[in-house]
């Protein structure tokens, strides 16, 4: 009797071990199904919500810097009609356009900076001078496909007004209503730069841009008098400072 007592306290001990070891078990499963809990209600609820992940330096596109989108590479113009008011010398720009830092035929030049692109701020104008800037350099390039993108350098200011020295070098004096443009002459070595000096100028193209701008129904070409660019009396006018480029104004 006292051996059939302990077989049965060693079963019973066994029974409880086992019970114990069990209880072990399914305490650590509890803890691990309580610590992963967390990263399934992280996920998404729905399968059409997902998580926002940030985007990799290497991945990221950067923001536009202007009010232009992009398409096909290359900034689209947003048009709408402009005022030039007052005169080229005296005057303001109304809802003025913005010219893109580049395009396929040409590129825009800080002549401060020296550099390209120009900064932002000095790239404005009437929707008119826009159109008739770009389809001189487009017929320009049309007829003459191996030369270099032409460079085209300050119009006015947002709003147009004063653009005198405070702006940069000796300033304009007119540049003022969204009306002027300066585009810098093609050099012969076709770096897209403006010329350093007269005998840079390639001056077949220089007077090809000259007539196309004169064709386009603009109302003053000032040229530089070194260069011998010519083209009607009163419209193509020499004029210091303006031997590496050519200053375009629109009438009123």
């Amino acid at each position: 009797m006292k051996r059939t007592g302990h077989g049965e306290r060693d079963r019973q001990g066994r029974r409880l071990t086992a019970a114990g070891l069990g209880g072990a078990a399914l305490a650590l499963i509890a803890a691990f199904v309580v610590e992963a809990r967390p990263l399934r209600q992280a996920e998404p609820s729905s399968p059409g919500l997902q998580t926002p992940v940030a985007a990799s330096p290497a991945s990221a596109e950067p923001a536009p810097r202007t009010a232009a989108d992009r398409l096909n590479g290359r900034k689209q113009i947003s048009w709408r009609r402009s005022r030039a008011i007052g005169t080229h010398a005296a005057g303001r720009l109304e809802r003025g356009v913005l010219l893109p830092a580049e395009g396929r035929r040409w590129v825009s030049w800080d002549p401060i900076l020296k550099r390209r692109p120009s900064r932002q701020w000095r790239r404005w104008g009437t929707d008119r001078l826009l159109r008739t800037t770009l389809n001189a350099i487009r017929a320009f390039a049309r007829h003459y496909p191996r030369a270099p993108r032409v460079a085209i350098g300050d119009l006015s200011r947002p709003h147009g007004g004063d653009f005198g020295p405070q702006f940069g070098s000796i300033g304009h004096a007119s540049h003022q209503n969204g009306l002027d443009v300066d585009v810098y002459y093609p050099r012969i070595d076709h770096h897209v730069r403006p010329p350093a000096r007269p005998g840079q100028v390639d001056l077949r193209l220089a007077q090809d841009l000259v007539d196309r701008f004169v064709a386009a129904g603009a109302e003053k070409v000032f040229v530089g008098p070194s260069l011998g660019l010519g083209g009607p009396a009163g419209v193509v006018v020499p004029l210091a400072n303006h031997d590496n480029h050519l200053h375009a104004r629109l009438p009123l």
